[in-house]
């Protein structure tokens, strides 16, 4: 009853990073340049690999699609977050906000079960070598595609279904960048306790799991790559694993920040910080992490180059 005696709000009001017109300014060019980056440098990954036969391979699939799930992830946040460096007001409505929070958590989701597959991918072909044709098949290969977007899918549903629950009758300012999850419960005026529960405990098991795939593969790997004799072989396995291992570090570092630690250790503004980084800044450095430090990947662009140069 006392909820319906309050009028529900039509939108939401994102806060943003700042108020401060000079540096929305420069924030604005700033992350804008960002997702150029982000778009041209993950399209060209893609493009790379699909017209190069040498990176027809289950490693660079992988990658392939983490590129492609860097673009939506990037997307569900950034373009907002730019309009409230342009405007004094950006409002977005209640369907909207829910709307970019599912792409949000299922872009993000997903990017956690393809590193984790990523990582299994390197367990294969550093400690089983022998067996990697028959062990990442392409019907393998398909399969663990197809569970890493499902698994993205299904998180999604835990918070959309737990916030289109809820009642937004009070104050409508988001103090975030985007429709994240926890700023919109705080303007709930109902009840948020399943709202809480479900997915943290849904969002807590692709942590947990993917960590942990992550870390017995890594284990496993080192255990190989220890027991090589040659120092040759034991750098090539290194350089394969390096990239992988930069872009888990950078993304889980910020993800674990935001959602692990508790909130009483860090403020508003450190969330945001950190969740830049994991929705703003790793898609975009993600292409270069694997580009330059990847001498398939630039042997390949070196090729495609050349060809290009030649046609014209």
């Amino acid at each position: 009853m006392e909820a319906a005696n309050h009028t529900r709000v039509p939108e939401f009001i994102i806060l943003g990073l700042t108020d401060n017109v000079t540096l929305c300014a420069i924030f604005f060019v700033t992350f804008l340049g960002v997702y150029v980056v982000t778009i041209v440098g993950n399209i060209s990954i893609i493009t790379l690999i699909r017209s190069s036969p040498q990176l027809h391979t289950p490693m660079y699939l992988f990658l392939s699609h983490l590129a492609f799930v860097d673009i939506g992830y990037s997307t569900s946040v950034t373009p907002v977050m730019l309009m409230s460096f342009l405007k004094e007001r950006t409002a977005i409505p209640i369907t909207g906000c829910i709307v970019q929070l599912a792409s949000d958590v299922a872009f993000g989701t997903t990017e956690c079960f393809l590193l984790a597959t990523m990582a299994y991918d390197r367990y294969v072909a550093i400690c089983s070598p022998l067996l990697y044709s028959t062990q990442m098949s392409p019907v393998v290969c398909f399969f663990l595609l197809g569970a890493s977007y499902l698994g993205g899918c299904m998180n999604a549903s835990s918070f959309t279904g737990c916030l289109m629950n809820l009642s937004f009758c009070g104050p409508n300012k988001i103090n975030h960048f985007f429709c994240d999850l926890f700023p919109l419960l705080k303007l709930s005026c109902g009840h948020v306790y399943i709202a809480e529960i479900s997915p943290a405990i849904s969002s807590a098991s692709v942590l947990i799991s993917t960590l942990f795939t992550i870390i017995v593969s890594y284990s496993y790997i080192l255990h190989s790559i220890l027991k090589m004799r040659s120092t040759e072989g034991r750098k090539k396995a290194f350089s394969t694993c390096t990239s992988h291992l930069t872009a888990v570090t950078l993304f889980y570092g910020a993800v674990l920040f935001v959602y692990v630690m508790p909130k009483s250790n860090y403020s508003a503004d450190q969330v945001k910080v950190a969740s830049v980084i994991y929705t703003v800044v790793v898609p975009m450095l993600n292409p270069l992490i694997y580009s330059l430090r990847n001498k398939e990947v630039k042997e390949a662009m070196r090729k495609l180059v050349a060809r290009v140069h030649w046609f014209f």
